[in-house]
């Protein structure tokens, strides 16, 4: 048999391309060389594929598009009407839903959470919003409005099948109601002052003096920041699930709450825990667990710490009581009138509790388990005036004496009870003699009696009525002494038993204390000596004289006649009326030695008139 070989033309491409590899249908090609003549086919070039491939694929895109196209095509006419895809109204899916079902899903939802309270947070504050007061509601088409329509890009439509997409409510409100809901409720709830960190004590019902210490926690200052913006945040997030976070201006505490708590544990509880034994010479004193508590002292320091104080003042008037037996307080030398010229009566050391040495370990031994104690520690008191300061005082004769009478009844007594309080005084030179000072108040324990309160038996009963008739005494001799006038109260109106305008008193007509002073302005100490007899006192100053001392008093002036008035009945006292009057003394001091004049001191008094009293 004649085999015929049919051979390719030649072609330029299969020479300058490289051979192409086998394919598989290649052993069949070869079965068939074997099997007998085969026509060999002009075998396709590379190009020739890749233009075919390029075809494929622009067929499989073209196909896709379509594809694309009419699926595009059927979700914009099946979803025409309802809302995106992927939409969320605080929290609530309503995406793909037709708008009226939509408003009808949120109206389910949503309708209960319109008359819930509004949770709040600001700051370090919780609190709860009334929206029906505050004048919050919700516009149903407007939300379901706000939602929007369908999107025409393709891309966002196909993102919307994987994420969601939160659009709020929109809500309906009174501005002005709002804000001032807003407002009010800033006020009441949530701004608040400042808590300093500190710790508190509480009593144990049944113990004896125990207490119980608790912490109080820091708190910062806050105020709403901006009412405004916090209006439109709780317009606009008050339907969430979450608390409306609202902004504050905040000042936040110097102590923290673990600086409070390391006092509270480590100094405070172990200080109150048992009571405080003050061992004195022969006797103790007992700080209570109340008593120590309450002066404690807490003040928060840098770092946040919490700084422990002790008030000494408060622990010594607690523990002085109980050691008063082991002092003994100093006395002062005095000057005593026992006869015809003064002596001096010595002075002796005191003894007294030192309270800020017995008080400076306090906080190291309140740390012992077992006892809470201190030791009493001691110092001398020293008089004021000593025996040899009193020696040197130069009090050796009467420089300035007067004498006034006239008084009775319980007037006597409270004269002489200040007259014995005032005798054997001791002023040096420069010091300034109080007589409300040095006698202290006019009450019965005092040994007063209620009496009238001028001296001339009228005015209302108080207590040391009528002691007025010795600070005129007083007032005179220290006049005649020539001794400073560092202050004094004539009395309103005038009493014969005085030279005019050369009284003093001690007590207001309502009776209310008022202070004779004077200043002993001599190089030499004085002493005063005071001596009552019937209806009469008497006061010497004694010390070194240095002048010879003249009142000139002059004319009476501005004369006012005493007006006239009737009266209550049943309570009445009939009393003669006194004119109002205005008069000048003038002290002129004379030098002893020479016999000079060395200066004139005039003083204008003026005297309301008493009113004449008919009794009906």
């Amino acid at each position: 048999m004649r085999e015929e070989h049919y051979w390719p033309e030649f072609d330029s491409d299969a020479i300058e391309t490289e051979p192409e590899p086998a394919e598989e249908n290649d052993e069949e090609l070869v079965g068939a060389l074997l099997d007998g003549p085969v026509v060999l086919e002009r075998p396709r070039s590379r190009a020739t594929r890749r233009r075919y491939a390029v075809g494929r694929v622009f067929l499989g895109i073209g196909a896709f598009l379509a594809l694309f196209v009419v699926l595009y095509t059927a979700d914009l006419i099946f979803s025409a009407g309802t809302v995106p895809r992927g939409v969320t109204v605080v929290g609530i899916p309503v995406g793909g839903l037709a708008r009226d079902d939509a408003e009808a899903v949120l109206r389910k939802e949503l309708e209960p959470r319109l008359t819930a309270p509004v949770r709040v947070r600001a700051g370090d504050v919780d609190a709860e919003l009334d929206p029906i007061a505050s004048g919050l509601g919700l516009d149903w088409p407007g939300t379901v409005t706000q939602a929007g329509t369908q999107p025409l890009d393709p891309i966002t439509r196909i993102a919307s099948f994987f994420t969601t997409r939160e659009v709020g409510v929109v809500t309906t409100s009174d501005p002005d109601v709002l804000k001032q809901s807003v407002t009010t409720f800033a006020a009441e709830k949530l701004n608040h002052d400042m808590t300093e960190g500190s710790i508190r004590f509480e009593s144990i019902p049944g113990s004896d003096g125990g207490v119980t210490a608790i912490a109080v926690e820091p708190r910062q200052r806050q105020e709403m920041a901006d009412i405004d913006a916090a209006t439109q945040l709780i317009k606009d997030n008050w339907l969430g699930h979450a608390a409306v976070e609202l902004p504050v201006r905040a000042s936040p505490p110097k102590a923290t709450a673990e600086g409070v708590r390391a006092t509270l544990e480590q100094i405070v509880k172990p200080t109150v825990a048992l009571p405080m034994h003050i061992r004195g010479d022969g006797q103790d004193a007992v700080l209570k667990p109340d008593g120590i508590a309450g002066a404690m002292q807490f003040a928060a320091v840098d770092g946040g710490a919490l700084e422990v104080r002790l008030d000494q003042g408060k622990l010594q008037q607690l523990a002085q009581p109980q050691l008063a037996g082991t002092e003994r307080e100093p006395k002062d030398a005095q000057i005593v009138f026992t006869g015809a010229s003064p002596t001096v009566q010595p002075s002796e050391d005191g003894r007294k509790v030192a309270w800020t040495k017995t008080f400076a370990p306090f906080l190291e031994a309140v740390k012992r388990p077992d006892v809470h104690e201190l030791r009493a520690v001691y110092e001398p008191g020293k008089p004021k005036v000593t025996t040899q300061a009193a020696n040197s005082l130069g009090v050796k004769e009467v420089i300035g004496e007067f004498t006034t009478g006239g008084f009775s009844g319980d007037v006597t007594r409270n004269v002489k009870t200040i007259a014995d309080k005032v005798a054997g005084a001791i002023v040096r030179p420069g010091d300034t003699f109080s007589l409300d000072e040095h006698v202290g108040p006019r009450t019965a324990s005092q040994g007063y009696l209620k009496a009238p309160v001028h001296e001339d038996g009228t005015g209302a009963e108080v207590y040391g009525g009528g002691i007025n008739q010795f600070t005129s005494t007083l007032y005179n001799a220290v006049y005649f002494a020539g001794l400073a006038d560092a202050g004094h109260s004539p009395h309103s109106f005038y009493i014969d038993r005085f030279p005019p305008g050369r009284d003093a008193r001690s007590l207001q007509d309502n009776g209310s204390a008022v202070d004779l002073r004077f200043t002993n302005d001599a190089p030499t100490g004085i002493a005063i000596q005071t001596l009552t007899s019937g209806n009469t006192v008497t006061v010497k100053i004694w010390g070194t004289k240095r002048y010879r001392v003249e009142s000139l008093t002059g004319p009476q002036s501005d004369v006012v006649d005493p007006p006239v008035r009737t009266g209550d009945a049943g309570r009445c006292e009939p009393t003669p009326g006194v004119p109002g009057f205005t008069v000048t003394d003038t002290r002129v001091l004379y030098d002893l030695g020479s016999g000079a004049e060395v200066r004139r001191e005039p003083r204008t008094v003026t005297y309301q008139p008493r009113p004449t009293t008919i009794c009906p």
